[in-house]
């Protein structure tokens, strides 16, 4: 088996691609860790791993370096670099110094697992990839996330906790938050609050239904809590939306 190693000084990300990678499918072991580039140089010393990711912008070392002195150190080895920036010098000197690929964050499973694929297929062109993979997550990361898009679409009246799918399906609550956000444009709160938006809109059309009737149905028990969201919401309390929509009535 091949070893990994995930540089970022974020874990979040760490924990990301430790859950995305179809390790076992590519002769992979779980990825090793380290938080700076320093810190990396002293474990691939010790380790010798085959696969590498970095992210180009880190304390105590970044990327570049780390690259420059990686790559002369551990002549075998791959590089993949992690970057939240989409900027040509960064990939050009990660391309100088022989990364093998260059992704953007957050990370994407099939996005990830191309590039790994690429990677081993290219350095070990006699090795059998065609097993199957054991052990995989039940589900990846994009896939919670559309399930929590899901669940806000058609259970918005019930009391959310990102916590909870974090804990489920082992991924931290800022990565699943961070990639909702580059998905759907919104934080999962913010889209949760316009979910809920809406439908109060609709529902305080129809003047025979009270006002704290639809806090309830639109997830909001308590009235005065309602009231509030929903003036910064729409700039003006539920009553004079009602009162505006009624006077637009022909």
């Amino acid at each position: 088996m091949h070893k990994v190693l995930i540089v970022d000084d974020e874990k979040p990300v760490r924990i990301a691609i430790s859950k995305l990678g179809q390790w076992a499918k590519w002769h992979l072991e779980p990825p090793l860790y380290a938080s700076d580039g320093k810190e990396a140089l002293a474990l691939l010393s010790e380790l010798h791993p085959d696969l590498v990711f970095v992210d180009m912008h880190m304390p105590v070392m970044d990327g570049t370096e780390f690259l420059r002195q990686a790559s002369a150190r551990n002549p075998h080895a791959a590089f993949i670099v992690i970057s939240g920036y989409d900027d040509f010098s960064y990939a050009q000197s990660a391309i100088h110094y022989g990364a093998s690929d260059y992704l953007l964050k957050p990370v994407i499973a099939d996005e990830l697992n191309e590039a790994i694929g690429r990677v081993m297929t290219l350095r070990y062109p006699d090795e059998d990839f065609s097993v199957p993979e054991a052990s995989e997550a039940a589900l990846s990361a994009s896939e919670v996330v559309d399930l929590i898009h899901d669940i806000i679409e058609s259970q918005y009246s019930e009391n959310m906790r990102i916590q909870d799918f974090a804990d489920k399906y082992f991924f931290s609550k800022e990565y699943l938050s961070r990639l909702f956000k580059s998905r759907y444009q919104l934080g999962i709160y913010e889209y949760l609050t316009m979910v809920r938006m809406k439908r109060a809109e609709e529902l305080l059309k129809d003047p025979s239904i009270p006002i704290s009737d639809i806090s309830a149905r639109v997830g909001y028990p308590d009235n005065n809590y309602f009231s509030k969201a929903f003036r910064n919401y729409r700039n003006m309390t539920p009553s004079e939306y009602r009162r505006e929509q009624i006077g637009r009535t022909p």
